[in-house]
């Protein structure tokens, strides 16, 4: 049963309903550990399913190419105003249709092609968009790629120090999409003044922790914040990018017109909600939550065997290399997923194997904690874990599993979607 329902669809296009009902279902039973991945509210889901998507609102408000704005321009500026005051910035554009359009934005805003950039190499945790050499962004600037420590796996911010010191980049990028520990924002910034470079914070992983209080904030420290808007904020698939003042200007005209025509207004109205309910105290609840769940189940693996990439979490992150049990990243995530437990195969630091067979699993604790599971939990979710990487081709195990995660899920409601009552 879907909240809101979908009668309609099911009555125009019953091949598309259904698929959309199983993929509910799939949602509903099983333990989603994918760490971009969460649950929208039915309040988001509305917004982003409303006639809103009807509109083409090419511009800003106040300044569009088309008639018809007098309801569009209030939600934009109320995205803006909401995004502004709960991240503490100056400047904030919602108009960027994802994470990666949004960080290359910042390219065309402050750099010539062939300029120097700096950012965490992909391998190590980083993003493509941040300098990788098959993104745009390692083909159009000079990258250079900083790493992390062959011991914990850490950031060395003195070698990060050392190497903007000697290639003297322009833009400097911090985050990633596989980093398990607090960024240090203020020793970015640092770096980022001795060079005379721009400082981007890609927060798209940690908004939400940001925005709840559990991880903290590049405000202040940041020339620039591009987030996307789902993963831990709980928003529909968009993304912002925040800024001091002094960046505002160039920013807009990069997002528009440098990069992309009309705004989805259904996805700035879902985003404008999303940020009206991450200034709640029970938000803030669950960003805690998060944490809480992802440091216990990181102890829970770590008492299994299980070597963890920095030997553990400060935020909603998990990064396991597989090497020590004998087993493949791939493999493992496919057996987990017959397991009910999906989440997905990722390269470790310093992975001998190939990016498509890698040796590690990246896992979040995002969703489960809006599902409402909590560190109680965790250990059961540990041994979960560990007997379908022990059983990979054990086809009869990996199903008990399957049907012990969906009978704890059962208990835990999925917003917008519950089961049809009997």
């Amino acid at each position: 049963m879907h909240e809101p329902a979908i009668p309609h669809l099911t009555a125009q296009d019953p091949q598309i309903a259904e698929l959309v009902e199983s993929e509910a279902k799939r949602q509903f039973e099983k333990i989603r550990m994918i760490a971009s991945e969460n649950y929208v509210s039915p309040a988001v889901l509305e917004a982003t399913g409303s006639v809103l998507t009807n509109k083409y609102s090419e511009g800003y408000a106040g300044k569009r190419y088309y008639e018809g704005q007098q309801f569009i321009d209030p939600i934009e500026t109320l995205a803006i105003d909401r995004a502004k005051a709960l991240f503490g910035v100056e400047h904030a554009n919602v108009q960027p249709y994802s994470g990666s359009p949004a960080n290359l934005a910042i390219y065309l805003a402050l750099l010539q092609p062939g300029d120097t950039m700096m950012g965490l190499a992909l391998p190590m945790g980083g993003h493509l968009t941040h300098g990788h050499p098959v993104s745009a962004t390692g083909k159009w600037f000079r990258s250079v790629q900083y790493s992390v420590r062959r011991e914990d796996g850490r950031i060395d911010m003195d070698e990060v120090r050392d190497l903007a010191k000697k290639e003297r980049p322009k833009l400097i990028f911090c985050g990633g999409t596989a980093v398990p520990r607090t960024i240090d924002f203020p020793a970015f910034a640092e770096i980022a003044r001795e060079v005379g470079a721009v400082l981007a914070a890609d927060i798209a992983h940690i908004a939400g922790l940001i925005a709840g209080g559990a991880h903290p904030s590049p405000a202040g420290h940041a020339d620039i914040i591009s987030t996307t808007t789902h993963k831990t904020l709980r928003g529909p698939r968009g993304a912002m990018l925040m800024s001091t003042e002094e960046h505002a200007a160039a920013l807009d005209r990069a997002v528009f017109p440098g990069l992309q025509g009309g705004p989805h207004n259904h996805t700035t109205a879902g985003i404008a909600v999303a940020l009206k309910e991450a200034a709640t105290p029970e938000f803030s609840a669950y960003a805690h939550g998060i944490v809480a769940n992802a440091k216990a189940l990181a102890e829970a693996l770590v008492e299994r065997g299980y070597d963890l990439v920095t030997g553990g979490t400060d935020n909603h992150l998990i990064l396991i290399d597989l090497t020590n049990k004998g087993v493949a990243g791939k493999p493992a995530a496919q057996a987990l997923d017959k397991a009910g437990i999906e989440l997905n195969y990722n390269s470790v630091p310093f992975d001998t194997r190939k990016p498509f067979d890698p040796s590690g699993l990246r896992l979040g604790a995002s969703s489960i904690t809006t599902r409402g599971l909590t560190p109680d939990q965790m250990p059961q979710v540990a041994a979960w874990i560990d007997g379908a990487v022990g059983a990979i081709d054990d086809e009869v195990k990996l199903a008990a599993i399957a049907g012990e995660v969906k009978d704890l899920l059962a208990a835990y409601p999925m917003p917008g979607w519950a089961p049809t009552p009997a």
